[in-house]
């Protein structure tokens, strides 16, 4: 696809997402609170998208990475909660 067909086919989509992605942001920031490990992840990853750089869909999916190589010995959740909880690995 050209560029102009890739911004026809696809612009309003991505449009919709991030008007998505400002009013979580905004009602993130409303509520009372402190910042966790998934909001710090999320926002390193918005920081991965500034630019003109190649690679941005795999800097984001790092962002939330666990960036470790060893197996934990049991799963402490019973389900996965979108972000590493040990940081950022970058």
């Amino acid at each position: 696809m050209t560029r102009q067909q890739v911004l026809d086919h696809y612009f309003l989509d991505a449009r919709s997402r991030l008007i998505d992605i400002a009013a979580f942001l905004d009602r993130v920031e409303r509520a009372a609170g402190q910042d966790d490990f998934r909001i710090k992840a999320f926002r390193a990853a918005l920081n991965d998208l500034n630019g003109r750089g190649r690679q941005k869909t795999k800097r984001v999916l790092l962002a939330f990475s666990d960036p470790t190589t060893e197996p934990i010995p049991a799963a402490t959740t019973k389900a996965a909660c979108g972000a590493w909880p040990g940081g950022n690995s970058r």
